[in-house]
Order: structure tokens, then C-alpha cells, then sequence
């Protein structure tokens, strides 16, 4: 009788034993398929980053050289811009130093005409100016020392002479004005001097009008330019800041790259031992889960037979007693 006992509480332990590794592998099952499955998602997330930073990398790849390029070609803009004014700017002051050398031989000669023509509208060269030992040499009845001659072209004082006839109208093909109508051409001396400084006064007044539109020119070249420069040194700026951003969010992704990589390669890792931890677990709970039932069905046969074997032993009349056989249980 205590060998039934034993046998049924023995049975009854196995039960319980598989019943709690039921229990384990069920939930081992569910936690590794659950870990499994977030590695996957993880591995996916990554992988889909790590593509997503090298779109942007190849996007600003393309942005950068198009910023390096336009600024390349503004400051070569720039260049172009700065030296041309440079040519306009001593192209406009050689006109200034010929057009003014000119203005002034032109002038010289009105003033030689009007002095023996128009004696009311000469001017007289400014006195020479003495100095103070000069001046005491005078006082005590000295000499003054002589006028230095005026120098430059034929004693003018001119120094620089360059030729007008690009804007006089001697040497356009054009042949002079002819004299007012109430003139004789050929009536007097003083006519005929009149004339001349007519002609002085018009090509003067050519001359100045070429200076003003020059003056005027210059100055809006030079407005412009300045503009210009000032627009170019704003883009220019921008750009660079642009470029310098779009350099630092490139480093950025490129760091990302490797940080996803790098955390893409651990839950791959995680993942491999995670697989292979389901599948030890599958060699581990396959087959009890497999025969749980079986096996739970013949254990309680076996409890039953033993009861009753026990009832047999301790007196009970069991007419129809019937014993099962253990051997599937054995063979367990």
C-alpha cells in the first residue's frame, strides 16, 4: 500500500513538474518571439535611417558644389567687375587730363586773340609774387628778378597736348560754320578774329559738355559698381553661410551613418543569439509540448489504477477491476 502511495505522489510530482514547464516554455516562447520581432523592427528602423542619411548626403553633395560653383563664379564676377571699372576709371581720367589740357590751350589762345582784338576781355597773367627779400631789394630801389617764361608747349605754360579731334568739329569731315548771315566772311581783321574765337568758344563748350557727360558717366559706373560689389559681398556671405551649414548637417549624417550602423550591427548580433535561444528553447520544450496531453492522460490512468489497486490490497471488492498497463509511461 505505501508503494501505491509513493507511485501516485511520485506520478502526481511529474504532473505538477510538467505542468510548470508548460508554464516556462509558453512564456519563454512569447518573450523570445516578442524580443525577436522588436530586433527585427530595430534592425529595419535602422537600416531604413542609415538610407535615409545617404539620400540627404547625396542631396547636399549636389547642393555643396552648386553653392562652391556659384560662389566661384561671383567672385570671378567680381573680379571681372573690378577690373573693368578699372579701365573705365583710367580711361576716364586720361579723357579728364586731355580734355582739360586741351580746354586750357584753347583757352590760352581766346586770351592771346582778345588781347590784341578785344582788349576789354583779356586777362592779364597774375603778377609774380616776391618774396620778402625780395620785396626789401625792390624798396631799396634794386631790381625785381625776372619773370620766369611760362614753359610747356610754345610758351604757353601748357604742359600736356593732346589731340581734340575725336570730339572737334574741325576734324569730324564737317566743314566749319559759316559766319553769321550779317558778317561779310571776309570783311575785316576783326571780323575774321571774332570768328576764330567763336570757334574757340564752341569747341570749349564742347569740350566741357564732353567733361560733364564723362563726370556724370564716371559717377554712375561708380554707383553702380559699389552696388554691385555691395550685392555681391550679401550673396556672397549667404552662400558661404549656407555652405558652411550644409557642410556641418553633411558631418552630421555621416556621424549618424555610423552611429546607426553601429547600433544596426548590435541588434543583429542581439538578434542571432536571440534566434538561437528560441531554437535551444525548441529543443528544449518541443517535445514535452508536443505529449503533454498524452503523457497528462496517462498519468492520470496510472493514479487511477493505483487507487484502485490500493482498495484491492486494503479489502474493497472491486469485481470489475481492471488494470493498465504503465508501459507507455515507462517508455517515457
Amino acid at each position: 500500500i505505501k508503494m501505491c502511495d509513493d507511485m501516485v505522489a511520485m506520478l502526481k510530482q511529474e504532473q505538477l513538474d510538467d505542468t510548470h514547464k508548460q508554464e516556462y516554455c509558453a512564456a519563454q516562447f512569447d518573450t523570445a518571439d516578442d524580443k525577436k520581432k522588436a530586433l527585427e523592427r530595430a534592425v529595419a528602423d535602422e537600416g531604413t535611417a542609415i538610407e535615409s542619411a545617404k539620400e540627404g548626403i547625396d542631396t547636399l553633395i549636389q547642393e555643396i558644389a552648386a553653392l562652391e560653383a556659384g560662389i566661384k563664379a561671383l567672385d570671378k564676377t567680381v573680379a571681372e567687375a573690378t577690373e573693368q571699372r578699372k579701365a573705365e576709371n583710367t580711361e576716364y581720367k586720361e579723357l579728364m587730363a586731355s580734355d582739360g589740357a586741351a580746354k586750357e590751350l584753347l583757352g590760352f589762345a581766346r586770351n592771346r586773340l582778345n588781347k590784341f582784338y578785344n582788349p576789354k576781355l583779356y586777362k592779364a597773367a597774375p603778377k609774380q609774387e616776391l618774396t620778402e627779400e625780395e620785396r626789401i631789394l625792390v624798396n631799396n630801389g634794386g631790381t625785381p628778378p625776372p619773370s620766369e617764361a611760362p614753359g610747356g608747349i610754345a610758351g604757353t605754360g601748357v604742359a600736356v597736348f593732346v589731340q581734340i579731334s575725336a570730339h572737334s568739329q574741325l576734324n569730324q569731315g564737317a566743314a566749319p560754320p559759316p559766319p553769321p548771315a550779317t558778317w561779310d566772311a571776309y570783311a575785316t581783321k576783326s571780323e575774321e578774329s571774332t570768328g576764330v574765337i567763336a570757334m574757340i568758344d564752341l569747341l570749349i563748350k564742347d569740350l566741357e559738355k564732353e567733361m560733364t557727360e564723362a563726370e556724370v558717366e564716371e559717377k554712375n559706373s561708380q554707383t553702380d559698381y559699389e552696388a554691385l560689389m555691395s550685392d555681391s559681398a550679401d550673396k556672397r556671405a549667404q552662400d558661404s553661410k549656407s555652405l558652411t551649414e550644409k557642410e556641418s548637417t553633411k558631418a552630421d549624417l555621416d556621424s549618424q551613418i555610423q552611429e546607426h550602423g553601429a547600433a544596426m550591427k548590435a541588434a543583429g548580433s542581439e538578434l542571432m543569439a536571440t534566434d538561437k535561444y528560441i531554437s535551444n528553447l525548441h529543443a528544449e520544450c518541443d517535445w514535452l509540448l508536443q505529449y503533454f496531453d498524452v503523457r497528462k492522460a496517462a498519468r492520470a490512468d496510472e493514479v487511477d489504477a493505483l487507487t484502485r489497486a490500493k482498495a484491492v490490497l486494503s479489502g474493497a471488492d472491486y469485481a470489475l477491476l481492471q488494470t493498465r498497463s504503465s508501459g507507455f509511461l515507462s517508455r517515457m
